[in-house]
């Protein structure tokens, strides 16, 4: 695809998904998915693409991956019943600090993982080149159990439905996490090749993704890992990024790519202990683009709120091919963004970057050498596979129903904060950089 060519972009958004709340202190804010959406709205971005209201992923769609009695568990638990279900449960499907049980809990579920499938439902379709759900992402949540702020991965979700019509699908996660569930799901079939970027070691969450990890019988070879040190900057970081990315899609030959954008990599993230800028972080998207294949991109971690608004609204404006200004337009959260009001505020390092050269260079000829070991382009037997029930639903309502699909930004614009999102003391971890 020339780069004149202009890309169909579907933007999938849930106004429901940025009232949740994971509870007092804890850093996952999804409140941070409306501060993105309202940038993205006061730039004039929407304009540009097909904006559709995500639909809730049912029972069937989630059944797809995790199993049926985890999901009966999210489906029943809550807070107010939480004390009648036995200890051992609890800890069998591993909720409890970091993946507390809150109010709405699966109904959050279910609208993050639904704008996935219906993305990637688009790609299949070909209503799309690219499709957008920046609330999805959410990579650590294994088939039985929660792990990392993550319940369900509508990664693994969406990669299974475009495998309905893709032969081979690319994996590149750029969280500052490593994509471990994600990885663990397709790590003994060629049908996915996952690619992590990530920070490794000093017993760092979760504590996977050293470069020894190629995965395993069909697999083998399919499984990319590329382990960083702490405070990558730009520069260090496109130096590894790119001759990966261009050697895995020269050797795999991917027919579909899902690009997992997570923001905890950017410089100050509160859990995140990388340099990136948010130009640096948008220029390994724009660098996927570039190879012009089928995009499903997705959000991620991301836990200094402002900067997560301001990195995947850029990044938006990247996908659409769009220069927006560096001075923040006025929006319902403005004052979220002081003290500059700036899409690219000044980057303070808080790591010294101990990616030398050299630790580099090792770690890019061994990712490189394992992949010369592929097989190229590994042929696939597609099964004639039966008419997608909820694939041709999706075309007959978007020639139906088609401008009561798309969300009426009069309606949703309006902003809405939780009380609990701020603290008057030493607690208050919102407002910082």
């Amino acid at each position: 695809m020339t780069s004149s060519t202009k890309r169909r972009v579907s933007y999938f958004y849930n106004p429901e998904v940025g009232n949740f709340h994971f509870g007092p202190n804890h850093p996952m804010k999804p409140h941070r998915l409306s501060l993105t959406h309202n940038l993205i709205l006061n730039y004039g971005l929407y304009k540009k693409m097909s904006v559709y209201k995500s639909r809730e992923a049912n029972l069937y769609d989630l059944k797809q991956f995790h199993s049926e009695d985890y999901i009966d568990f999210l489906s029943r638990v809550s807070p107010s019943t939480l004390h009648l279900w036995q200890e051992a449960s609890l800890s069998r499907f591993n909720v409890g600090d970091d993946c507390p049980i809150f109010d709405g809990l699966y109904d959050f579920c279910k609208i993050y993982s639904g704008g996935s499938i219906e993305a990637a439902a688009k790609i299949n379709g070909d209503l799309a080149d690219i499709a957008v759900n920046w609330s999805g992402g959410l990579h650590h949540a294994r088939k039985d159990e929660a792990s990392g702020f993550c319940f369900i991965n509508d990664i693994v979700l969406a990669i299974l439905e475009l495998l309905k019509y893709h032969p081979r699908v690319l994996y590149i996660d750029i969280d500052v996490h490593h994509g471990d569930a994600v990885q663990e799901a397709f790590y003994i079939t060629d049908r996915v090749m996952t690619v992590s970027f990530h920070k490794y070691g000093d017993s760092f969450f979760p504590g996977t993704g050293e470069v020894s990890e190629i995965g395993d019988k069909k697999g083998k070879y399919y499984s990319v890992n590329v382990p960083l040190l702490d405070g990558i900057d730009d520069q260090t970081y496109t130096s590894i990024f790119k001759p990966v990315i261009q050697k895995t899609i020269e050797f795999y030959r991917p027919s579909a790519i899902v690009l997992q954008c997570g923001a905890d990599s950017l410089a100050c993230d509160r859990l995140g202990c990388f340099n990136l800028s948010i130009k640096g972080h948008g220029e390994c998207v724009s660098y996927v683009k570039s190879f012009g294949l089928p995009t499903l991109v997705l959000g991620g971690g991301g836990y200094t709120v402002k900067n997560v608004a301001r990195c995947w609204t850029y990044e938006t404006s990247l996908l659409l091919d769009t220069d927006i200004s560096n001075d923040l337009p006025f929006n319902d959260y403005f004052e979220y963004f002081g003290p500059d009001f700036q899409l690219h505020p000044d980057i303070v390092a808080r790591f010294d970057n101990q990616n030398s050269k050299q630790y580099v260079d090792d770690i890019k000829m061994r990712v490189l050498e394992n992949l010369r070991s592929l097989q190229h382009a590994p042929s696939v037997q597609m099964d004639r596979l039966p008419p997608d029930l909820s694939y041709f639903e999706l075309q007959q309502e978007q020639e139906d129903e088609e401008e009561e699909e798309k969300i009426d930004v009069r309606i949703i614009s309006g902003a809405k904060t939780d009380d609990r999102e701020y603290y008057e003391d030493e607690f208050d971890n919102d407002r910082d950089t």
